[in-house]
């Protein structure tokens, strides 16, 4: 039941997601302690259920009373509690709003009829725009707002500031000529359209027809930032997004230097996580791999030459060092007959003999170790001529029986036997079809 709800909720605000409702308030009430409203809108014979949240309910301009004829703008939902249909408020106003509303409406159906709110022509905001372009007042607070937040999410923003009007008979011709600049200059990669809020009328030239299909044919997405949350004008229809203040279309416009940080941390750990991965399965291969008698007796081979090659490096170091230690014991004793000779003539005749026998250590050192060398390379040459790898690679295959024992002659298998074959790159299984002994 309650999937068949939540999916009948979701359909409903798809179909219903911005509606304008007229009726009368009855059954009112205020929760005092949440702050939302309740009430129920008739007309006629008609009623439907209707909430108003705190957050849209702390921004109304009057106390709504039973008895009160107004118009809501919401949208249609279901409380899935109790499986009822209710409009969820977002903007309440007593009606008669006069004739801005009317024309308000008249030109929003226009525009709509001719498909300029579909959400299919509305370009994506980039998330991290080298260049900011903004069209409002200098005098205005909305751009004050606008660049401490920018300056405080990403201090390194580029902006562009084309100065109009936001308020009387200019405002709609100074807005779309700052929009026309910009997609002629294309200096920028997005344009946020600011202006505090106000009354109806201060907010009339963003109700421009004019206007309206100037943001609705830029090339570059316009974010429109225009009054507080509950005002609605027209380009925030035709614009690409709409921020409910001008400070949320800084927020919004930008990622913060935190959630950039944040996403490459998480790309971070998601590389970490990949290479461990297969780290992991490249050894659970090799394991396999190694677990095969062929590999094995490859592997001990390899083993006992790398012993081989450690015991002989030891027999050089040890040679080495019973070398220097007699070369010592000499050095002592020709010290001590110094004493008793010339010492300059003594010391040179040391001198040079040491060097002498020095040399030859040296030689004979590097001749071990070259003969060793010379051992360990052929070894290696010996070992790649019998290693299964270096055959496989000539284009032959290792075949094995069901139980993994290497298959040498075809009496080892019968028809209808399953056999798999190891090959230079890779392996597969077959079924024994026929055999000649």
């Amino acid at each position: 039941m309650r999937d068949l709800v939540a999916v009948l909720r979701t359909s409903m605000e798809r179909e219903y997601g911005d509606i304008w409702v007229e009726g009368e308030i009855s059954n009112f009430r205020a929760q005092s302690s949440s702050g939302h409203l309740y009430f129920t809108l008739k007309d006629g014979d008609s009623q439907i259920r209707a909430v108003m949240f705190k957050s849209q309910a702390r921004l109304l301009r009057f106390r709504p009373e039973d008895g009160m004829q107004v118009v809501l703008r919401g949208r249609a939902t279901i409380y899935e509690a109790k499986g009822e249909l209710q409009l969820s408020a977002e903007y309440l106003e007593p009606k008669g709003a006069g004739a801005l509303q009317i024309a308000f409406e008249q030109l929003k159906a226009k525009l709509e009829s001719e498909g300029l709110f579909d959400s299919a022509r509305k370009k994506p905001i980039p998330a991290l725009p080298r260049c900011i372009g903004i069209v409002t007042s200098p005098q205005a607070a909305a751009l004050r707002d606008i660049l401490n937040i920018l300056r405080r999410r990403h201090h390194s923003a580029n902006l562009l500031i084309y100065p109009a009007q936001v308020q009387g008979e200019a405002a709609a011709g100074e807005v779309s000529a700052g929009i026309k600049y910009f997609n002629r200059a294309k200096n920028v990669d997005v344009i946020i359209v600011a202006r505090g809020g106000g009354s109806a009328e201060d907010l009339a030239a963003f109700n421009d027809e004019g206007l309206a299909r100037t943001v609705a044919e830029s090339e570059i997405p316009i974010i429109s930032a225009v009054g507080h949350e509950t005002d609605v004008t027209i380009i925030d229809f035709v614009a690409d997004l709409r921020a409910p203040t001008p400070s949320a279309a800084a927020e919004l416009v930008i990622l913060s230097r935190q959630e950039i940080e944040e996403q490459a941390e998480s790309l971070q750990l998601r590389l970490a996580r990949a290479v461990r991965y297969r780290l992991l399965m490249a050894k659970q291969t090799l394991t396999e791999a190694a677990q095969q008698g062929a590999f094995a007796r490859m592997m001990g081979g390899i083993n006992q030459r790398q012993q081989k090659l450690d015991d002989l490096i030891f027999r050089v170091e040890k040679s080495e060092r019973r070398l220097i230690e007699q070369h010592r014991r000499r050095w002592e004793r020709a010290s001590a007959a110094a004493r008793h000779y010339d010492v300059r003539r003594m010391l040179a005749g040391i001198r040079k003999d040491l060097a002498t026998q020095t040399f030859a250590v040296a030689a004979a050192v590097r001749a071990i170790l070259l003969r060793q060398r010379g051992r360990i390379d052929q070894a290696k040459h010996q070992l790649k001529a019998l290693s299964p790898v270096a055959i496989l690679e000539r284009g032959y295959a290792l075949v094995f029986d069901s139980s993994g024992k290497l298959v040498k002659s075809s009496a080892q298998v019968a028809r209808g036997d399953e056999v798999s074959a190891r090959l230079a790159h890779g392996r597969f299984t077959a079924r024994v079809e026929k055999k000649s002994d």
